[in-house]
């Protein structure tokens, strides 16, 4: 059974950071890539970004490059989103997905619960 658990959210400042974890079980997670994506508060699903199961490749929505960095340790099956210069914007449900295939533009078969982040001075 997947098992997909996000942790890291909370209350940061403008321009502050945080780092975002997903641990997996239940799978092999060194075969899949994995996803973030986030739901703000009154809006729809946005696709933050996502890792190949090798970590060769990387995908960022546009708003996110340069400030998001996302990673994995596949010795640990866990997926990590740092997150700098963060913005009232960014305040939303973050939840981490596992992919279909080890692409990165794959599509999710699983999804986590999700950690919230709130960007407020």
């Amino acid at each position: 059974q997947v098992q997909l658990v996000e942790s890291g959210g909370g209350l940061a400042q403008p321009g502050g950071s945080l780092r975002l974890s997903c641990a997996a079980s239940g799978f092999t997670f060194n075969n899949y890539a994995m996803s973030w994506a986030r739901q703000a508060p009154g809006k729809g699903l946005e696709w933050v970004s996502a890792i190949s199961s090798d970590v060769r490749n990387t995908y960022y929505a546009d708003s996110m490059k340069g400030r998001f960095t996302i990673s994995r340790d596949n010795a640990k099956n866990t997926m990590y989103l740092q997150k700098d210069n963060l913005k009232p914007e960014d305040t939303a449900q973050y939840y981490c997905a596992k992919n279909l295939t080890n692409s990165y533009a794959s599509g999710k078969d699983s999804w986590g619960k999700g950690t919230l982040v709130t960007v407020s001075a």
